[in-house]
């Protein structure tokens, strides 16, 4: 089957434009005409649209409008067209005319969304099947809008938590670069033919080293962010690179929060749609994004299928918290899994938070306090001739 965008005038003189599926061309303009359209134009519609994908507010504008429009009461369809209509000079349009007409023929929505992989992973095409399974679909677009404004909210935090840091870093990184690139090479006349301090000829010395190999120190500063971004997203790059940073402590502590906060989230919503527990951990080890704690849900998925309990078998692995695991063994024993892991989320979401704050108000004055000694090692290098009486006479 492929895909067409039509340009069409209805019995009423309306123009409306759609997507249709079909065999070929001839046969899209056949069920056109089944339907009493008459079409103006008629083209393929290219499947590099179906890789599209959507800003993050955009997605979250367009989840909440929906579960909005459910819980009023209209039908699925009709909540689609609605959406078309209001989305009609935005980038959802297209996505919203094929929705429409899918549904329109009769196919379930979830079915509909996995041709957009870019936009709608498997977690959200998860909760909107369990949705439709049982009859809820209007609170399985209400869960979908909390996951991902949560999400959103997580991940502003962590930017906006880094920026300062990052940006006093840059800072420090551009003031020291200008002192031995560009001050201390054009001094170095000044300082010809002298007996110098011990400091004052180390700091000369790097600043010419630098100054004289330039273009090699850039090229190798180049070559190496190149490298670890082509390492990087390389499976086994990303796992040599998750793997070290577990070994850091503080990012280790961040980390762990992290990935805790979004798989309990997601493992939660999952739970409380209607998906097995399996499927639950299968889905939610999508979002975790980090190879060793897939590693850890992987094995733990192999082993429910054995009969063996989730909270027994994570206790096995030392990057689990303990926390995790009592209350989730308390979760198996009453049965109340969904509420419960939704508590320990926002539990590590807050003490992420705190974390991330702690961090930043640490890294600041460590960022100044390096930036004012490398400063005042340049200065003092700089001065300490000024003060031989030889070197003015």
């Amino acid at each position: 089957m492929a895909l067409f965008q039509y340009s069409a005038v209805d019995l009423h003189g309306k123009t409306k434009e759609g997507l249709i599926n079909a065999d070929s061309i001839e046969r899209a303009k056949l069920q056109l005409s089944e339907q009493k359209i008459l079409v103006t134009k008629l083209k393929s519609y290219k499947k590099q649209l179906l890789s599209q994908t959507l800003p993050s507010e955009t997605f979250l504008h367009l989840t909440r409008d929906l579960e909005v429009l459910l819980r009023a009461g209209l039908p699925l369809y009709e909540s689609l067209l609605t959406l078309k209509e209001k989305y009609s000079h935005a980038k959802p349009h297209l996505l919203l005319i094929d929705l429409c007409e899918r549904v329109k023929q009769g196919e379930h929505l979830s079915k509909a969304l996995a041709c957009y992989p870019k936009i709608f992973d498997d977690v959200y095409i998860a909760i909107v099947k369990a949705g439709e399974e049982s009859g809820s679909l209007d609170q399985s677009f209400a869960d979908l809008s909390k996951l991902i404004t949560r999400r959103e909210k997580l991940k502003k935090r962590v930017t906006t938590a880094m920026i300062y840091p990052i940006f006093l870093g840059s800072f420090a990184f551009v003031v020291i670069g200008v002192l031995l690139f560009f001050l201390i090479p054009s001094m170095k006349d000044l300082f010809e033919g002298r007996n110098l301090h011990p400091l004052t000829r180390g700091v000369l010395s790097v600043s010419t080293f630098l100054s004289e190999n330039t273009l090699l120190i850039f090229s190798l500063f180049i070559a190496t962010l190149l490298s670890l971004f082509f390492l990087i997203r390389q499976k086994r790059g990303r796992e040599w690179s998750q793997g070290f940073v577990l070994r850091l402590p503080i990012a280790r502590e961040l980390t762990i929060k992290s990935v805790m906060t979004r798989f309990c989230r997601v493992f939660s919503v999952l739970i409380q749609g209607g998906t097995s527990i399996l499927d639950s951990l299968r889905l939610a080890r999508q979002v975790l994004r980090n190879i060793e704690f897939e590693k850890i849900i992987r094995q733990a998925e192999s082993k429910i299928v054995e009969g063996e309990k989730l909270s027994g078998e994570l206790s096995k692995h030392p990057l689990i918290p303990r926390l995790v695991i009592r209350i989730m063994a308390l979760a198996e024993e009453s049965g109340n899994m969904s509420k419960l892991m939704q508590h320990v989320a926002d539990i590590y979401e807050e003490e992420l938070e705190r974390s991330l704050n702690r961090l930043t108000s640490f890294l600041q004055p460590v960022i100044l306090l390096f930036l004012g000694f490398v400063v005042a090692i340049i200065l003092l290098s700089v001065l300490l001739p000024l003060t031989d009486i030889s070197f003015i006479n």
